[in-house]
């Protein structure tokens, strides 16, 4: 039950609802236990009176021959005397139940076996429509073939009554005075209790713009830490979000830089005075290769900076790797046979066992495309030595291993340059070769997000010269 209906939620509110709602719910449960127990409290001295009446009245009760005989003494009957508050009845029964004095209409206990002489038995009961406490003795008739003789005392309840209503209003009336108090008390208790969660937003508040520091977990309460540390953990990784994207606008304006100057000084060159059109169609030719490595170097930037920004919960669906290879290479052959290099597929075909797991395709296949494209890149070709690139996909789907493989027959790589190639822009020295150094990041990245790990070696051990062979493993947990 909501005592405060909310447009929208409140912590505060939602906590004073759950402790006042079940605290105004029990008033009515502690009125009625009030009652009861006031009951109780109230009959138990007007019961001991009424036993102490009736053994008293019972003493004037004489048996002699069979004959009973009750005499009302004065003290006897200011016993019976009946006040403003209440009255008594009496009633006396011989063994025959034949009525010898006071009030018809009591009735009898409903008892099997009366109790013996001189025990009192209380019970409830009803006289001229009024409720009655009736307190009931046996008295002995001296033989044994005389039942014992029955004397009854029975008195209105009016005087409990009113001794329990008196007992409810002591006991009430200052709990009605405490509830508003106790109110307030638990109101000041949560406005302190939270008072923690103000601290921390008004910290946050004075944060300037570019503060993304974590905020100090020790000065909130146990309760507020998982609520502090996630926070943290966004600010972490929104920092780190932030990072990559000034970084990411760095590494551009540093590798725009450098083919948009030779692009300026090719269209100067272009446009100074007596330029040939032998001149003219090499700074045009210029310029054609110089935007199209500007255009190479944007889309290697867009594509690592996909890469970095997509994280473990990128959508993944079933990939077939030997279809994507291939996919590939087939787009790669154009490109091969300009440069005469023989390029081609060997391993499991698409569909095998083994080949399909769950990834990201888009990032798949640009993994792939940098491998082949480096490859293409760095593999020289000539008619006494012509070049040739290898992709390949091994698969074995009872020891849950995925390999992919794309080798050439090019200088290779040096052991000491392998670790550096993977990192952003580093290009091997004494290399002519079109790039950005920006494909084989690319790589790992996708690799890392992915459970692979990306090994380098010589394709070719003990020749010269020894190509480059790279190897992508995919870790069993990812295989599908």
């Amino acid at each position: 039950m909501k005592l405060f209906q909310r447009a929208q939620r409140s912590l505060f509110g939602e906590i004073l609802d759950w402790m006042l709602t079940p605290l105004l719910l029990l008033v009515p449960v502690s009125i009625g236990v009030t009652w009861l127990v006031a009951q109780g409290i109230a009959n138990a001295p007007f019961d001991r009176a009424l036993e102490h009446n009736v053994k008293a009245l019972a003493e004037l009760v004489t048996v002699k021959d069979g004959q009973t005989q009750f005499v009302l003494s004065q003290p006897a009957r200011e016993i019976l005397r009946a006040d403003n508050a209440g009255h008594v009845y009496y009633q006396l029964l011989d063994g025959h139940g034949t009525l010898l004095s006071g009030e018809r209409e009591i009735q009898r206990p409903n008892v099997d076996d009366p109790p013996g002489p001189g025990t009192v038995l209380l019970s409830n009961s009803e006289v001229h429509g009024n409720p009655v406490r009736v307190a009931s003795i046996w008295l002995a008739s001296g033989t044994d073939e005389v039942p014992p003789t029955l004397l009854q005392l029975a008195e209105t309840r009016e005087k409990q009554s009113v001794l329990a209503l008196e007992i409810i209003k002591g006991v009430l009336l200052p709990q009605f005075a405490i509830l508003p108090l106790a109110v307030l008390l638990i109101w000041l208790a949560l406005v302190r209790g939270i008072k923690p969660l103000s601290v921390v937003e008004a910290r946050i508040r004075e944060r300037r713009p570019g503060d993304l520091s974590p905020l100090d977990e020790s000065s909130v309460p146990l309760e507020v830490v998982p609520l502090v540390s996630s926070v943290n953990e966004l600010l972490n990784k929104l920092n780190d979000s932030i990072d990559t994207q000034k970084r990411f606008l760095a590494d551009a304006a540093h590798q725009l830089k450098t083919p948009l100057a030779g692009l300026r000084m090719q269209a100067d060159l272009a446009q100074r005075e007596g330029a040939n059109a032998d001149e003219l169609k090499q700074s045009l030719k210029q310029i054609g290769r110089a935007s199209v490595r500007a255009t190479h170097t944007v889309n290697q930037l867009l594509s690592l900076a996909r890469a970095e920004g997509n994280s473990a919960n990128t959508h993944r669906q079933p990939c077939d790797l030997a279809r994507l290879t291939i996919e590939v290479v087939r787009e790669a052959v154009p490109r091969a046979i300009e440069k005469r290099i023989d390029i081609g597929y060997d391993g499991a075909e698409a569909g095998a066992p083994g080949v399909v797991f769950d990834g990201n395709p888009t990032l798949l296949k640009e993994l792939v495309r940098n491998l082949v494209d480096n490859a293409l890149n760095y593999t020289p070709s000539t008619p006494e030595r012509p070049g040739v690139i290898t992709a390949r996909v091994l698969a074995d789907p009872f020891g849950h291993v995925l390999l992919l493989q794309v080798e050439d027959n090019g200088p290779g790589i040096a052991e000491s340059d392998r670790e550096l190639v993977f990192e952003p822009f580093y290009r091997v020295l004494g290399n002519e070769a079109d790039g950005s150094g920006l494909g084989l990041p690319i790589v790992r990245e996708i690799a890392n997000q992915h459970l692979a790990l990306v090994k380098l070696e010589d394709a070719h051990p003990g020749k010269h010269p020894p190509g480059a062979r790279f190897t992508v493993r995919f870790e069993s947990g990812a295989l599908a």
